[in-house]
């Protein structure tokens, strides 16, 4: 029986369902669901042998809810509730940022604007907060990025609990999510006094590969002419510390960040002019190293040649783990691009949809 792939896109009014045959040309599109609702995350959860589209659409209008499909994206029903702050906590749940697997089939994470983290045991029916980082003594002196203040990368790996939130910088939980610590040793934050604080960075996105637990990447908030080696990160000790990779590429500035899923050394971004937040040039391309960051090649087959200015947001690139994985991402202007084997030749799959937040993508 062929591999199939499903593609989960969040847009800005809505969440549309890519699905077929991965070889296939064309897809079959499901929705939109949840027209005219912003969905900054979605999840493909295959923990189970249903595999399961989650959505969390987050309305300013009609609030947050968890939306679970277990038919691939024809039909979603909502969990009983959304994670929510206590009444006297002082904090309002804005927005959903990221949703995630935990420790068991039927856990999830949640992390949300303001930055707080929430935890599901039920398959998303309830909500804690997990206190460690929610109420951790920096959590109040954390101030918003140009998007909000938002945890918005949640990263199980190397026996540790990575979070990225902006502008917090890099936390990291050694214990069970009991406890968390600021390890910002070497990502930069040119735009505060001290530009390598503590804790305050602006993380764009972090990633890594399960075969190499102490290794993560990171797309850090650079393009400062001052110092470009601000933005793309490797860490080789679990996240202690951090060091550049941004050599050769046009711009350390950027949003996404994501690892090949059969190759621990390939990485990918999606390099923009910072002071635009679009393609260098308006020549769009997405990044490629084979090697871990220490040489970069451009991948353009297929994408537009000039006069293309659009956006990739952090959660707008990510890649399938199909034998011969493609890299997907979707941009502001609306088009959800292909690239197929890794990058090597790229297809427009959608060109009209609503600004693109999030893409997901699994072969199942």
């Amino acid at each position: 029986m062929p591999a199939r792939v499903v593609v989960a896109v969040g847009t800005k009014k809505g969440l549309f369902v890519f699905a077929g045959n991965s070889s296939a040309r064309r897809l079959e599109l499901r929705g939109p669901f949840f027209p005219g609702m912003p969905l900054n995350t979605t999840l493909i959860d295959r923990r189970s042998k249903t595999p399961k589209v989650i959505a969390v659409p987050s309305s300013p209008w009609f609030g947050t809810t968890i939306q679970v499909s277990k038919d691939l994206g024809k039909k979603f029903k909502p969990t009983k509730s959304a994670p929510a702050f206590a009444a006297d906590d002082g904090r309002t749940l804005k927005n959903v940022w990221s949703l995630a697997p935990g420790g068991g089939t039927s856990e999830f994470l949640c992390g949300v604007e303001p930055a707080a983290l929430f935890r599901s045991g039920d398959g998303g029916d309830t909500w804690e907060k997990v206190p460690g980082i929610t109420d951790h003594a920096h959590a109040r002196q954390w101030n918003p990025g140009n998007g909000g203040l938002c945890l918005h990368t949640i990263l199980r790996h190397g026996g540790a609990l990575h979070l990225g939130i902006s502008t917090g910088g890099h936390y990291a939980s050694r214990d069970g999510a009991k406890t968390f610590a600021p390890e910002n040793a070497g990502i930069g934050a040119a735009f505060q006094p001290n530009k390598y604080p503590e804790f305050g960075q602006c993380v764009h996105k972090i990633a890594a590969h399960p075969d190499h637990p102490e290794r993560l990447y990171m797309q850090n908030h650079g393009g400062f002419p001052e110092d470009p080696t601000l933005g793309v990160l490797r860490s080789d000790d679990g996240g202690k510390s951090w060091k550049t990779i941004a050599k050769g590429l046009p711009s350390d500035f950027g949003f996404p960040i994501v690892v090949h899923p059969h190759k621990p050394e390939t990485v990918y971004v999606v390099p923009l002019e910072a002071a635009t937040r679009t393609c260098p040039g308006g020549r769009p391309a997405v990044w490629r190293s084979e090697n871990a960051g220490d040489k970069w090649q451009k991948l353009t087959d297929g994408l537009p040649k000039k006069d293309a200015w659009f956006t990739v947001l952090r959660d707008g690139l990510d890649i399938d783990d199909g034998r011969r994985p493609s890299i997907w991402f979707g941009t502001t202007t609306g088009q959800l691009w292909r690239g197929r084997d890794g990058g090597e030749s790229f297809e427009c799959v959608a060109s009209a949809l609503p600004p693109i937040h999030c893409v997901k993508a699994a072969v199942v």
